[in-house]
C-alpha cells in the first residue's frame, strides 16, 4: 500500500482514504526487473480512489465507496492497445522504422509511426523517402548515438540515445525532473466555477455532467480522457484536420468519446464557444506548442475562470528537453529503463507501455482530485504530469512487493477477460476498464467511432 499512499499524497488526497483501497496481487502480472506491477497498481488505485471520492462528494454519501485493484485487470488494461481486435484483426503496433538500432558507439531508438516523423527521420539521415530498413541501419551504424539524437531532433524527428541509469542521472534534464513532484498542482484565479448537480448513488458516475475538451494524442493523454469518459464526462477530442491519429490507436483510446477536427487558425470562434462551456481542458502536445493559440494554463484561466487545466508531456515543461517531443518508448531509452530491462548487451523494454498508461491514470486522478477540491472553493486548478517523472518514480521510488504483502490470487495464468460489442468501426473485442469501486461503471457508455467525424460542439 506504500506506493498507493505516496501517489495519493502527491495528488493532495486525505491519507485516511487510502484505507478504502484493497488489492488483489498477481505475481505474474507485468513481470519485469523493475517494479512495473506495483507502479501500475498504484496509478490505477489512486485514480479509482479519486473517482470514488468525487462520487461520494457529489452523491452526498457518508463514506467514500470501497476501491478494489486487481493486478490482473490492471495488466489487461495496460495492454489495451495490443489486445484490441476489430473484426478479428490485430492492431498495427510499431512501424518498421520505430525500433532500436546499433550506432557506432551504442544504441539509439527511433519513433516513426506517424508519416511526418518518418519523413523527418529519413531527411535527417539524408536518405530518400522510400529508404528500406537496411539503408537506415547502415546510415545509423556510421554515427554516434548522441549525434543521431541531436541530428534527428533538429529535423523535427524522434530519436533518443540509449543511456544507463547513471548516465541519465548525470543529465541536466534528469536533475530537473527529479526535483519536481510526481504531479504538479496549483490554483488559478478567483472562485468562479459552476456548481455541479447532485448525483444518484447507483450507478455512480463521478464525472457526469462535466465537459472535457480533449487536446491530446497518442496514449497517455487519451488514456486519461478515456477514463474520464468512463466516469460519465462528455469528452470531446479535437484534432487538427491535417494530423490524423493512427486508426488503431484512436480506436483503443476513443471509448466513450466523440472526435472532431478543428483548425485553430481559422476556427477560433468555434473553439472559444467550446472553451466557454468546458469544465476541463486536457492537453498532450509538447510544452509550448499550443501557447501561440492562447492555450497556456494562465491564458485559459483568464478566459474561463474556474477551469481545470491538465497537461501531460514526455519530458516535462522545464529543463533543456522541456520543448522536445517524446513517447513512452523513447523515455524508457533515455532514462535507463531500456538498459536495465535489456539482456546480452541488447536494450530491452517494459512489458507494457507502462509510462504512458500509468501517467494517463495519474492524469485522470489529478483532474478528479482537482474537481473535488474545486467543489469546495470554486477556484480553477492546473495539474501537470510527465512521462519522465513517472519513469523517475519507477526507477527510484516504487517498492517491489514482498511475499505476504497482500492477498495473492494463485491463478496467475487466467486469460484476460475481454468485452465484445458492435461499433461503427466493426465488431470490437477490447480490454475492460481497470477502475473498480462500489457501484462504479463496468464499461464505457459508447464505443469509439471513426476519427474526426463528430461535430465540434458539446452534446
Amino acid at each position: 500500500m506504500t506506493d498507493i499512499a505516496f501517489a495519493w499524497a502527491a495528488l493532495g488526497g486525505d491519507p485516511a482514504l487510502v484505507s478504502r483501497v484493497s488489492t488483489v496481487v498477481r505475481r505474474g502480472a507485468l513481470d519485469a526487473r523493475l517494479p512495473v506491477r506495483e507502479l501500475a497498481r498504484a496509478c490505477v488505485g489512486v485514480c479509482a480512489l479519486a473517482a470514488a471520492e468525487l462520487g461520494a462528494r457529489r452523491a452526498g454519501l457518508a463514506e467514500v465507496p470501497a476501491v478494489r485493484v486487481d493486478d490482473g485487470a490492471v495488466a489487461t488494461a495496460f495492454h489495451s492497445e495490443r489486445l484490441l481486435r476489430i473484426d478479428g484483426r490485430a492492431p498495427v503496433a510499431f512501424a518498421p522504422l520505430s525500433r532500436f538500432w546499433r550506432t557506432a558507439d551504442g544504441w539509439v531508438r527511433t519513433h516513426a509511426n506517424y508519416p511526418h516523423h518518418r519523413r523527418r527521420l529519413l531527411g535527417a539521415l539524408e536518405l530518400p523517402a522510400d529508404a528500406a530498413v537496411e539503408r537506415v541501419a547502415a546510415a545509423l551504424a556510421e554515427r554516434s548515438a548522441t549525434d543521431v539524437e541531436e541530428r534527428v531532433y533538429a529535423a523535427g524527428g524522434l530519436a533518443v540515445a540509449l543511456r544507463t541509469p547513471a548516465q541519465w542521472a548525470a543529465h541536466e534534464q534528469a536533475a530537473e525532473v527529479s526535483r519536481r513532484p510526481l504531479a504538479e498542482r496549483g490554483t488559478t484565479g478567483p472562485a468562479h466555477a459552476r456548481v455541479l448537480r447532485p448525483l444518484a448513488a447507483s450507478p455512480l458516475l463521478p464525472a457526469a455532467g462535466l465537459r472535457v475538451l480533449d487536446l491530446t494524442r497518442v496514449i497517455a493523454g487519451p488514456v486519461g480522457t478515456r477514463t474520464l469518459a468512463l466516469l460519465g464526462a462528455d469528452v470531446l477530442r479535437v484534432d487538427p484536420p491535417w494530423l490524423p491519429e493512427l486508426p488503431d490507436q484512436h480506436a483503443d483510446t476513443g471509448f466513450g468519446k466523440r472526435s472532431a477536427t478543428l483548425d485553430l487558425r481559422t476556427g477560433r470562434e468555434t473553439f472559444e464557444e467550446l472553451l466557454g462551456r468546458a469544465d476541463v481542458v486536457v492537453t498532450g502536445y509538447r510544452p509550448g506548442a499550443l501557447d501561440r493559440f492562447g492555450l497556456s494554463p494562465h491564458a485559459l484561466a483568464e478566459r474561463r475562470p474556474g477551469l481545470v487545466v491538465a497537461q501531460v508531456s514526455a519530458w516535462g515543461a522545464y529543463g533543456p528537453w522541456g520543448g522536445r517531443r517524446g513517447f513512452d518508448s523513447l523515455v524508457q531509452v533515455a532514462t535507463g529503463i531500456a538498459a536495465v530491462e535489456g539482456t546480452a548487451g541488447r536494450p530491452g523494454a517494459l512489458p507494457a507501455q507502462a509510462l504512458d498508461h500509468g501517467t494517463g491514470y495519474l492524469l485522470a486522478a489529478a483532474v478528479l482530485r482537482a474537481l473535488t477540491e474545486r467543489s469546495y472553493d470554486g477556484r480553477g486548478r492546473f495539474v501537470r504530469l510527465a512521462l519522465a517523472r513517472t519513469a523517475d518514480w519507477l526507477t527510484g521510488g516504487v517498492e517491489r512487493d514482498a511475499p505476504g504483502d497482500a492477498a495473492q490470487d494463485a491463478d496467475d495464468g487466467t486469460p484476460p477477460r475481454l468485452i465484445e460489442r458492435d461499433s461503427a468501426l466493426g465488431r470490437l473485442r477490447y480490454a475492460p476498464p481497470a477502475l473498480s469501486f462500489t457501484d462504479g461503471p463496468a464499461d464505457w457508455p459508447r464505443p469509439p467511432g471513426p476519427w474526426g467525424t463528430d461535430a465540434p460542439r458539446w452534446a
